[in-house]
C-alpha cells in the first residue's frame, strides 16, 4: 500500500472546531409565510443584525423563487432547530417596529386557512387592515372645508368637472371630510383637492374625523331598562357562562322586537366590569352608526371597524383597541379580528346574515371564526337572530351551543299581522305598476293617519330586464350571463356584477329587430310610481345607489327616525335590525324575488327577509301591519312566514335537508374553475374531479370490525356542471360540490390530492368551504 493511501485512509475527518459548533447552535432561523395559495412555510437565517428586533407577527422581505426578487412575508416563527436543508437564504430587511398580531391571532389564522383550505399568508394579508400595514395615522386627520362665501366665488369662476364636483360634493356635505372621503365622493383623484386648496377655494383643517366625533364627542347617557321575565332569563342563563370563565357558544333567539340588544348590553356591561372587552358585529354598514350610538349611550369607550373607514381611521382604531382603551368594539364581518387583549365576549347580531361570509379568498365565515376565537381564548359567544340559520339551529338542538329564547315582543307588544295579497289577478299590477290595489289603499289609510311606511323590493335600478318581443328573451351583458338593468338615473344599462354600462339600445342586439320594452320594477321605477300616487307624501329611496356619499345612510335614517320622511322604500339594507317606532305599515312588493333562486337556501333566505322586514313595524306604542305582495301565495315558505312561524318552517326545511343530506346534516364545499376557453375549463374541471374520484376509490376499506376507516371515504362529489351563470366578466364557469359528513373529511381529501392537481396557467380554480353564494 503506498504511503499516500495509507495518508487516506487513517488521517481523521476533519472536526469542527469548538467556536463554530457554538456559532451554528447559535443561529436564529424564521419561518415565513407569503400572500399565495401555498401551505408550505419557508425557513430563512435570521441575520446579526435583525436577531434582537424580529418577532413572529412582523413583516419581512426575503428572497424567494429562483430569481431570488424579494418578497414581502410574515414571519409566523422563531426557532433554533436548525433545518434539514442546508441551502437557505438570509431575511434581506423588517417591515415592522413591532408585530402587527399576536400569538393567539397568529393560531387563530392557521386554524382558518386549514378549515377553509387557502394559505396561512392569504389570511394574514386579509386579517390586518391596509392602514395598519402602511402605519397610517402616524399625523392628525387633515379634513377639508369650504372657504368663505365659497358658493358665491366658484359662481364667477369656470372650473374643470372635476374641481367643480369637489366644490358641490363638499358644499353639500355640511361638515368636513377627509381627504379620502371627499376623493371618494367626489370620484377623483387628490389633484383636484390640492388644486383647489392652492387656490384658497378650499380649506384643510388638521383636526378630528368625523369618526372620532361619533366614537368620543358628547351623548345622552342611557340608563339601564328594565328587564322582562324572559330577557332576565336569558340574561341569567348568559351571566353564568361570564361568571364561570369559560366558551359556551349561545343561540339567542327573539322575535322581532323582543329586546336582544338590551340582553346584548347587560352581558357586556358584566364582562367590561371585569375590566375586559368585547366585540359586537353587526351585519351592515348601514346599523353601525345606529349601533355606535346605541353602545356609546351606555359605554364611555366604543371603537369601530369597517370597510368604509379611510386607512387613517382604521389604523388609529386598531391602535386604541390594541392598546386596551376601549371597552366596545362594534364593526361588520373583519372586526372579528379586532386586536383586543382582553378579549371577554364575542356578540353576533343578525347572525343568519349572508354578509358574514367572506366571498373572496380567504373565504371564511366570521361566525366560525367567531366560535374558534371564543374557544380558544375561553369567553362566551353570543348569536342573536329572530330568524337563525338552520346551521345554527340544529347545532342547538343537537345540545352543542345553549339555545336560549325570547318569544314575545317586550311590553307584550303583539306582532304585526301580515296579510298575504294575491297579485296574479290585481288590476294595477296587471297593468305594470309595482303597487297593487291593497297597498294602495294600506298606504293612503297609513298616511292620513300620520303614520310611517316602509316599502320593501330586493331589486335596484329602474327596470331589471330590457325585453325583446321578437327573441323572447332579455338583452344581456355581453361579458356575463346575466339581463342588464336600466337606470334612468344614469340613463345608462348596468350590469349589477361586473358593473358593464352602456347606453339602452334602440334594437335588439341579438336579432336586430327594434321591438324593447322595459320589464319589472327596481328601487328606481318604485320610488317614481310612490312619488306619482303619493305626491304630498315626503318619500326617501335607500339602495346602493343612492347611498354612495359617505355618511348617507346614518344620515338617511336618521330622517326617517326624526320624522322628516313619511315613505322609505328600499333593498335589503332597510330591513334589518332598524328600531322605528312610528312604522304603521310594511310593504313588501315582491315576496318571490328570491324564491326560485337555484340556491339550496332560497327558501331560508326568502322567510328571513319577509320576517325581518315585516319586524320593522309595531315596535312601538302604535299597531303596526304588513302586506305582502306575492304571485305563490300558496307556497309554503309564504305561508309560514305570515304566520311568524319560524319553528314551522324550520321542521320542514330541516326535514327536506336532512332527506337530501344537505348542510346542516352535512359539509359541503364548492370548486369553481373560470377561464376565457369555456372547452379548456371543462376539461380542467374534469381532470380534477377524477383526481378525486381516484383517490377516494383506491383507498382500501376499513377491516370487519373496525372503527377506523379512510378519513375521506364518505366524500361524495357532485359535477362538473355549468355554473348557474355559465358566464362572468368574460369568463366561463363550471363547478362541482363535495360533500361529507365533516369538514375535516373535505379539508383531509383535498389536501391528499391537491399536489396532483394540475391546473393551466390561464384557468383560474377556487375551492370555498360552507358557500352560501351558488351563483
Amino acid at each position: 500500500m503506498s504511503d499516500a493511501r495509507q495518508q487516506q485512509l487513517f488521517t481523521p475527518e476533519p472536526v469542527p472546531l469548538p467556536f463554530e459548533l457554538a456559532a451554528e447552535a447559535d443561529r436564529l432561523f424564521a419561518q415565513v409565510v407569503f400572500n399565495r395559495p401555498l401551505e408550505d412555510t419557508y425557513t430563512y437565517i435570521v441575520p446579526d443584525g435583525l436577531r434582537e428586533r424580529l418577532r413572529p407577527g412582523m413583516r419581512v422581505k426575503v428572497p424567494f423563487g429562483r430569481g431570488n426578487s424579494l418578497e414581502t412575508g410574515y414571519c409566523v416563527g422563531l426557532t433554533r432547530e436548525p433545518p434539514t436543508s442546508r441551502r437557505l437564504k438570509e431575511v434581506a430587511e423588517l417591515l415592522d417596529r413591532e408585530p402587527l398580531l399576536s400569538e393567539a391571532m397568529l393560531d387563530l389564522t392557521r386554524w382558518m386557512g386549514e378549515r377553509y383550505l387557502c394559505g396561512w399568508g392569504q389570511v394574514l394579508e386579509t386579517v390586518v387592515p391596509a392602514g395598519v400595514k402602511a402605519q397610517a395615522g402616524t399625523r392628525q386627520i387633515v379634513c377639508f372645508v369650504p372657504s368663505a362665501n365659497l358658493a358665491e366665488r366658484v359662481a364667477a369662476l369656470k372650473l374643470p368637472k372635476k374641481q367643480q364636483r369637489v366644490v358641490d360634493v363638499l358644499l353639500a356635505a355640511g361638515r368636513p371630510l377627509t381627504g379620502p372621503e371627499l376623493a371618494e365622493a367626489a370620484d377623483c383623484s387628490p389633484a383636484p383637492i390640492q388644486t383647489l386648496r392652492e387656490k384658497g377655494l378650499i380649506l384643510g383643517m388638521e383636526g378630528r374625523s368625523e369618526l372620532d366625533v361619533a366614537t368620543t364627542g358628547p351623548v345622552d347617557v342611557e340608563a339601564d331598562l328594565v328587564l322582562n321575565a324572559e330577557q332576565q332569563k336569558a340574561f341569567d342563563r348568559v351571566l353564568r357562562c361570564i361568571e364561570s370563565g369559560r366558551h359556551e357558544t349561545m343561540l339567542l333567539h327573539g322575535v322581532t322586537g323582543s329586546g336582544k340588544t338590551e340582553v346584548y348590553i347587560r352581558a357586556i356591561r358584566e364582562v367590561v366590569s371585569y375590566g375586559r372587552q368585547a366585540i359586537v358585529l353587526v351585519p351592515e354598514i348601514s346599523l353601525t352608526p345606529q349601533t355606535i350610538r346605541r353602545f356609546r349611550r351606555r359605554f364611555p369607550s366604543v371603537a369601530v371597524l369597517h370597510s368604509h373607514l379611510s386607512d387613517v381611521e382604521r389604523h388609529r382604531q386598531w391602535k386604541r383597541i390594541e392598546h386596551g382603551e376601549v371597552q366596545v368594539i362594534v364593526g361588520a364581518r373583519s372586526a372579528i379580528f379586532a386586536p383586543a387583549p382582553h378579549l371577554g365576549l364575542i356578540v353576533i347580531d343578525e347572525e343568519h346574515e349572508t354578509t358574514f361570509k367572506q366571498q373572496t379568498t380567504p373565504r371564511y365565515h366570521a361566525r366560525e371564526v367567531a366560535r374558534e376565537r371564543c374557544r380558544r381564548e375561553g369567553v362566551p359567544l353570543i348569536l342573536g337572530s329572530a330568524t337563525p340559520t338552520l346551521e345554527s339551529l340544529q347545532r342547538a338542538r343537537d345540545k352543542h351551543d345553549l339555545f336560549l329564547t325570547l318569544p314575545k315582543r317586550v311590553e307584550a307588544r303583539p306582532l304585526p299581522p301580515v296579510s298575504l295579497v294575491d297579485t296574479r289577478n290585481d288590476p294595477h299590477v296587471s297593468k305594470g305598476h309595482s303597487i297593487g290595489r291593497a297597498l294602495r289603499n294600506a298606504i293612503d289609510l297609513a298616511i292620513r293617519d300620520a303614520g310611517q311606511v316602509i316599502l320593501f323590493l330586493n331589486l335596484r335600478g329602474y327596470s331589471p330586464v330590457l325585453w325583446c318581443l321578437t327573441c323572447q328573451a332579455g338583452v344581456q351583458c355581453p361579458d356575463c350571463d346575466i339581463t342588464l338593468t336600466w337606470h334612468r338615473d344614469r340613463q345608462k344599462m348596468l350590469c349589477h356584477s361586473c358593473l358593464y354600462e352602456a347606453p339602452p339600445p334602440t334594437a335588439c342586439p341579438k336579432c336586430g329587430h327594434p321591438g324593447l320594452r322595459y320589464i319589472g320594477s327596481g328601487t328606481q321605477r318604485l320610488e317614481a310610481e310612490v312619488r306619482t300616487k303619493f305626491p304630498n307624501a315626503r318619500v326617501l329611496r335607500m339602495d346602493s345607489d343612492s347611498m354612495r356619499k359617505p355618511g348617507s345612510h346614518d344620515e338617511a335614517l336618521e330622517a326617517f327616525r326624526q320624522g322628516q320622511v313619511d315613505i322609505l322604500l328600499g333593498t335589503q339594507m332597510i330591513a334589518k335590525g332598524l328600531d322605528f317606532p312610528q312604522v304603521t305599515l310594511v310593504g313588501v312588493i315582491d315576496a318571490d324575488t328570491l324564491l326560485h333562486q337555484p340556491d339550496l337556501r332560497a327558501a331560508e333566505r326568502t322567510f328571513q327577509l319577509i320576517a325581518q322586514v315585516a319586524g320593522r313595524t309595531g315596535r312601538g306604542e302604535r299597531q303596526g301591519r304588513v302586506l305582502v305582495q306575492t304571485m305563490n301565495p300558496d307556497q309554503p315558505v309564504i305561508q309560514f312566514a305570515s304566520r311568524h312561524d319560524y319553528f314551522g318552517f324550520a321542521k320542514m326545511e330541516l326535514e327536506s335537508r336532512q332527506r337530501h343530506h344537505q348542510p346542516p346534516f352535512a359539509a359541503l364545499a364548492r370548486v369553481v374553475m373560470r377561464g376565457i376557453n369555456e372547452t379548456q375549463v371543462q376539461e380542467a374541471i374534469k381532470g380534477v374531479a377524477a383526481t378525486l374520484r381516484a383517490a377516494i376509490a383506491a383507498e382500501p376499506e376499513p377491516a370487519a370490525g373496525s372503527s377506523s376507516g379512510s378519513s375521506w371515504r364518505p366524500v361524495k362529489i357532485l359535477g362538473p356542471a355549468p355554473a348557474p351563470v355559465l358566464r362572468l366578466r368574460k369568463q366561463f364557469r363550471y363547478h362541482m360540490l363535495l360533500t361529507a359528513e365533516t369538514p375535516e373529511q373535505l379539508a383531509t381529501l383535498w389536501r391528499r390530492v391537491k399536489s396532483d392537481i394540475v391546473v393551466p396557467d390561464d384557468i383560474e380554480m377556487t375551492i370555498d368551504v360552507d358557500p352560501v353564494d351558488m351563483r
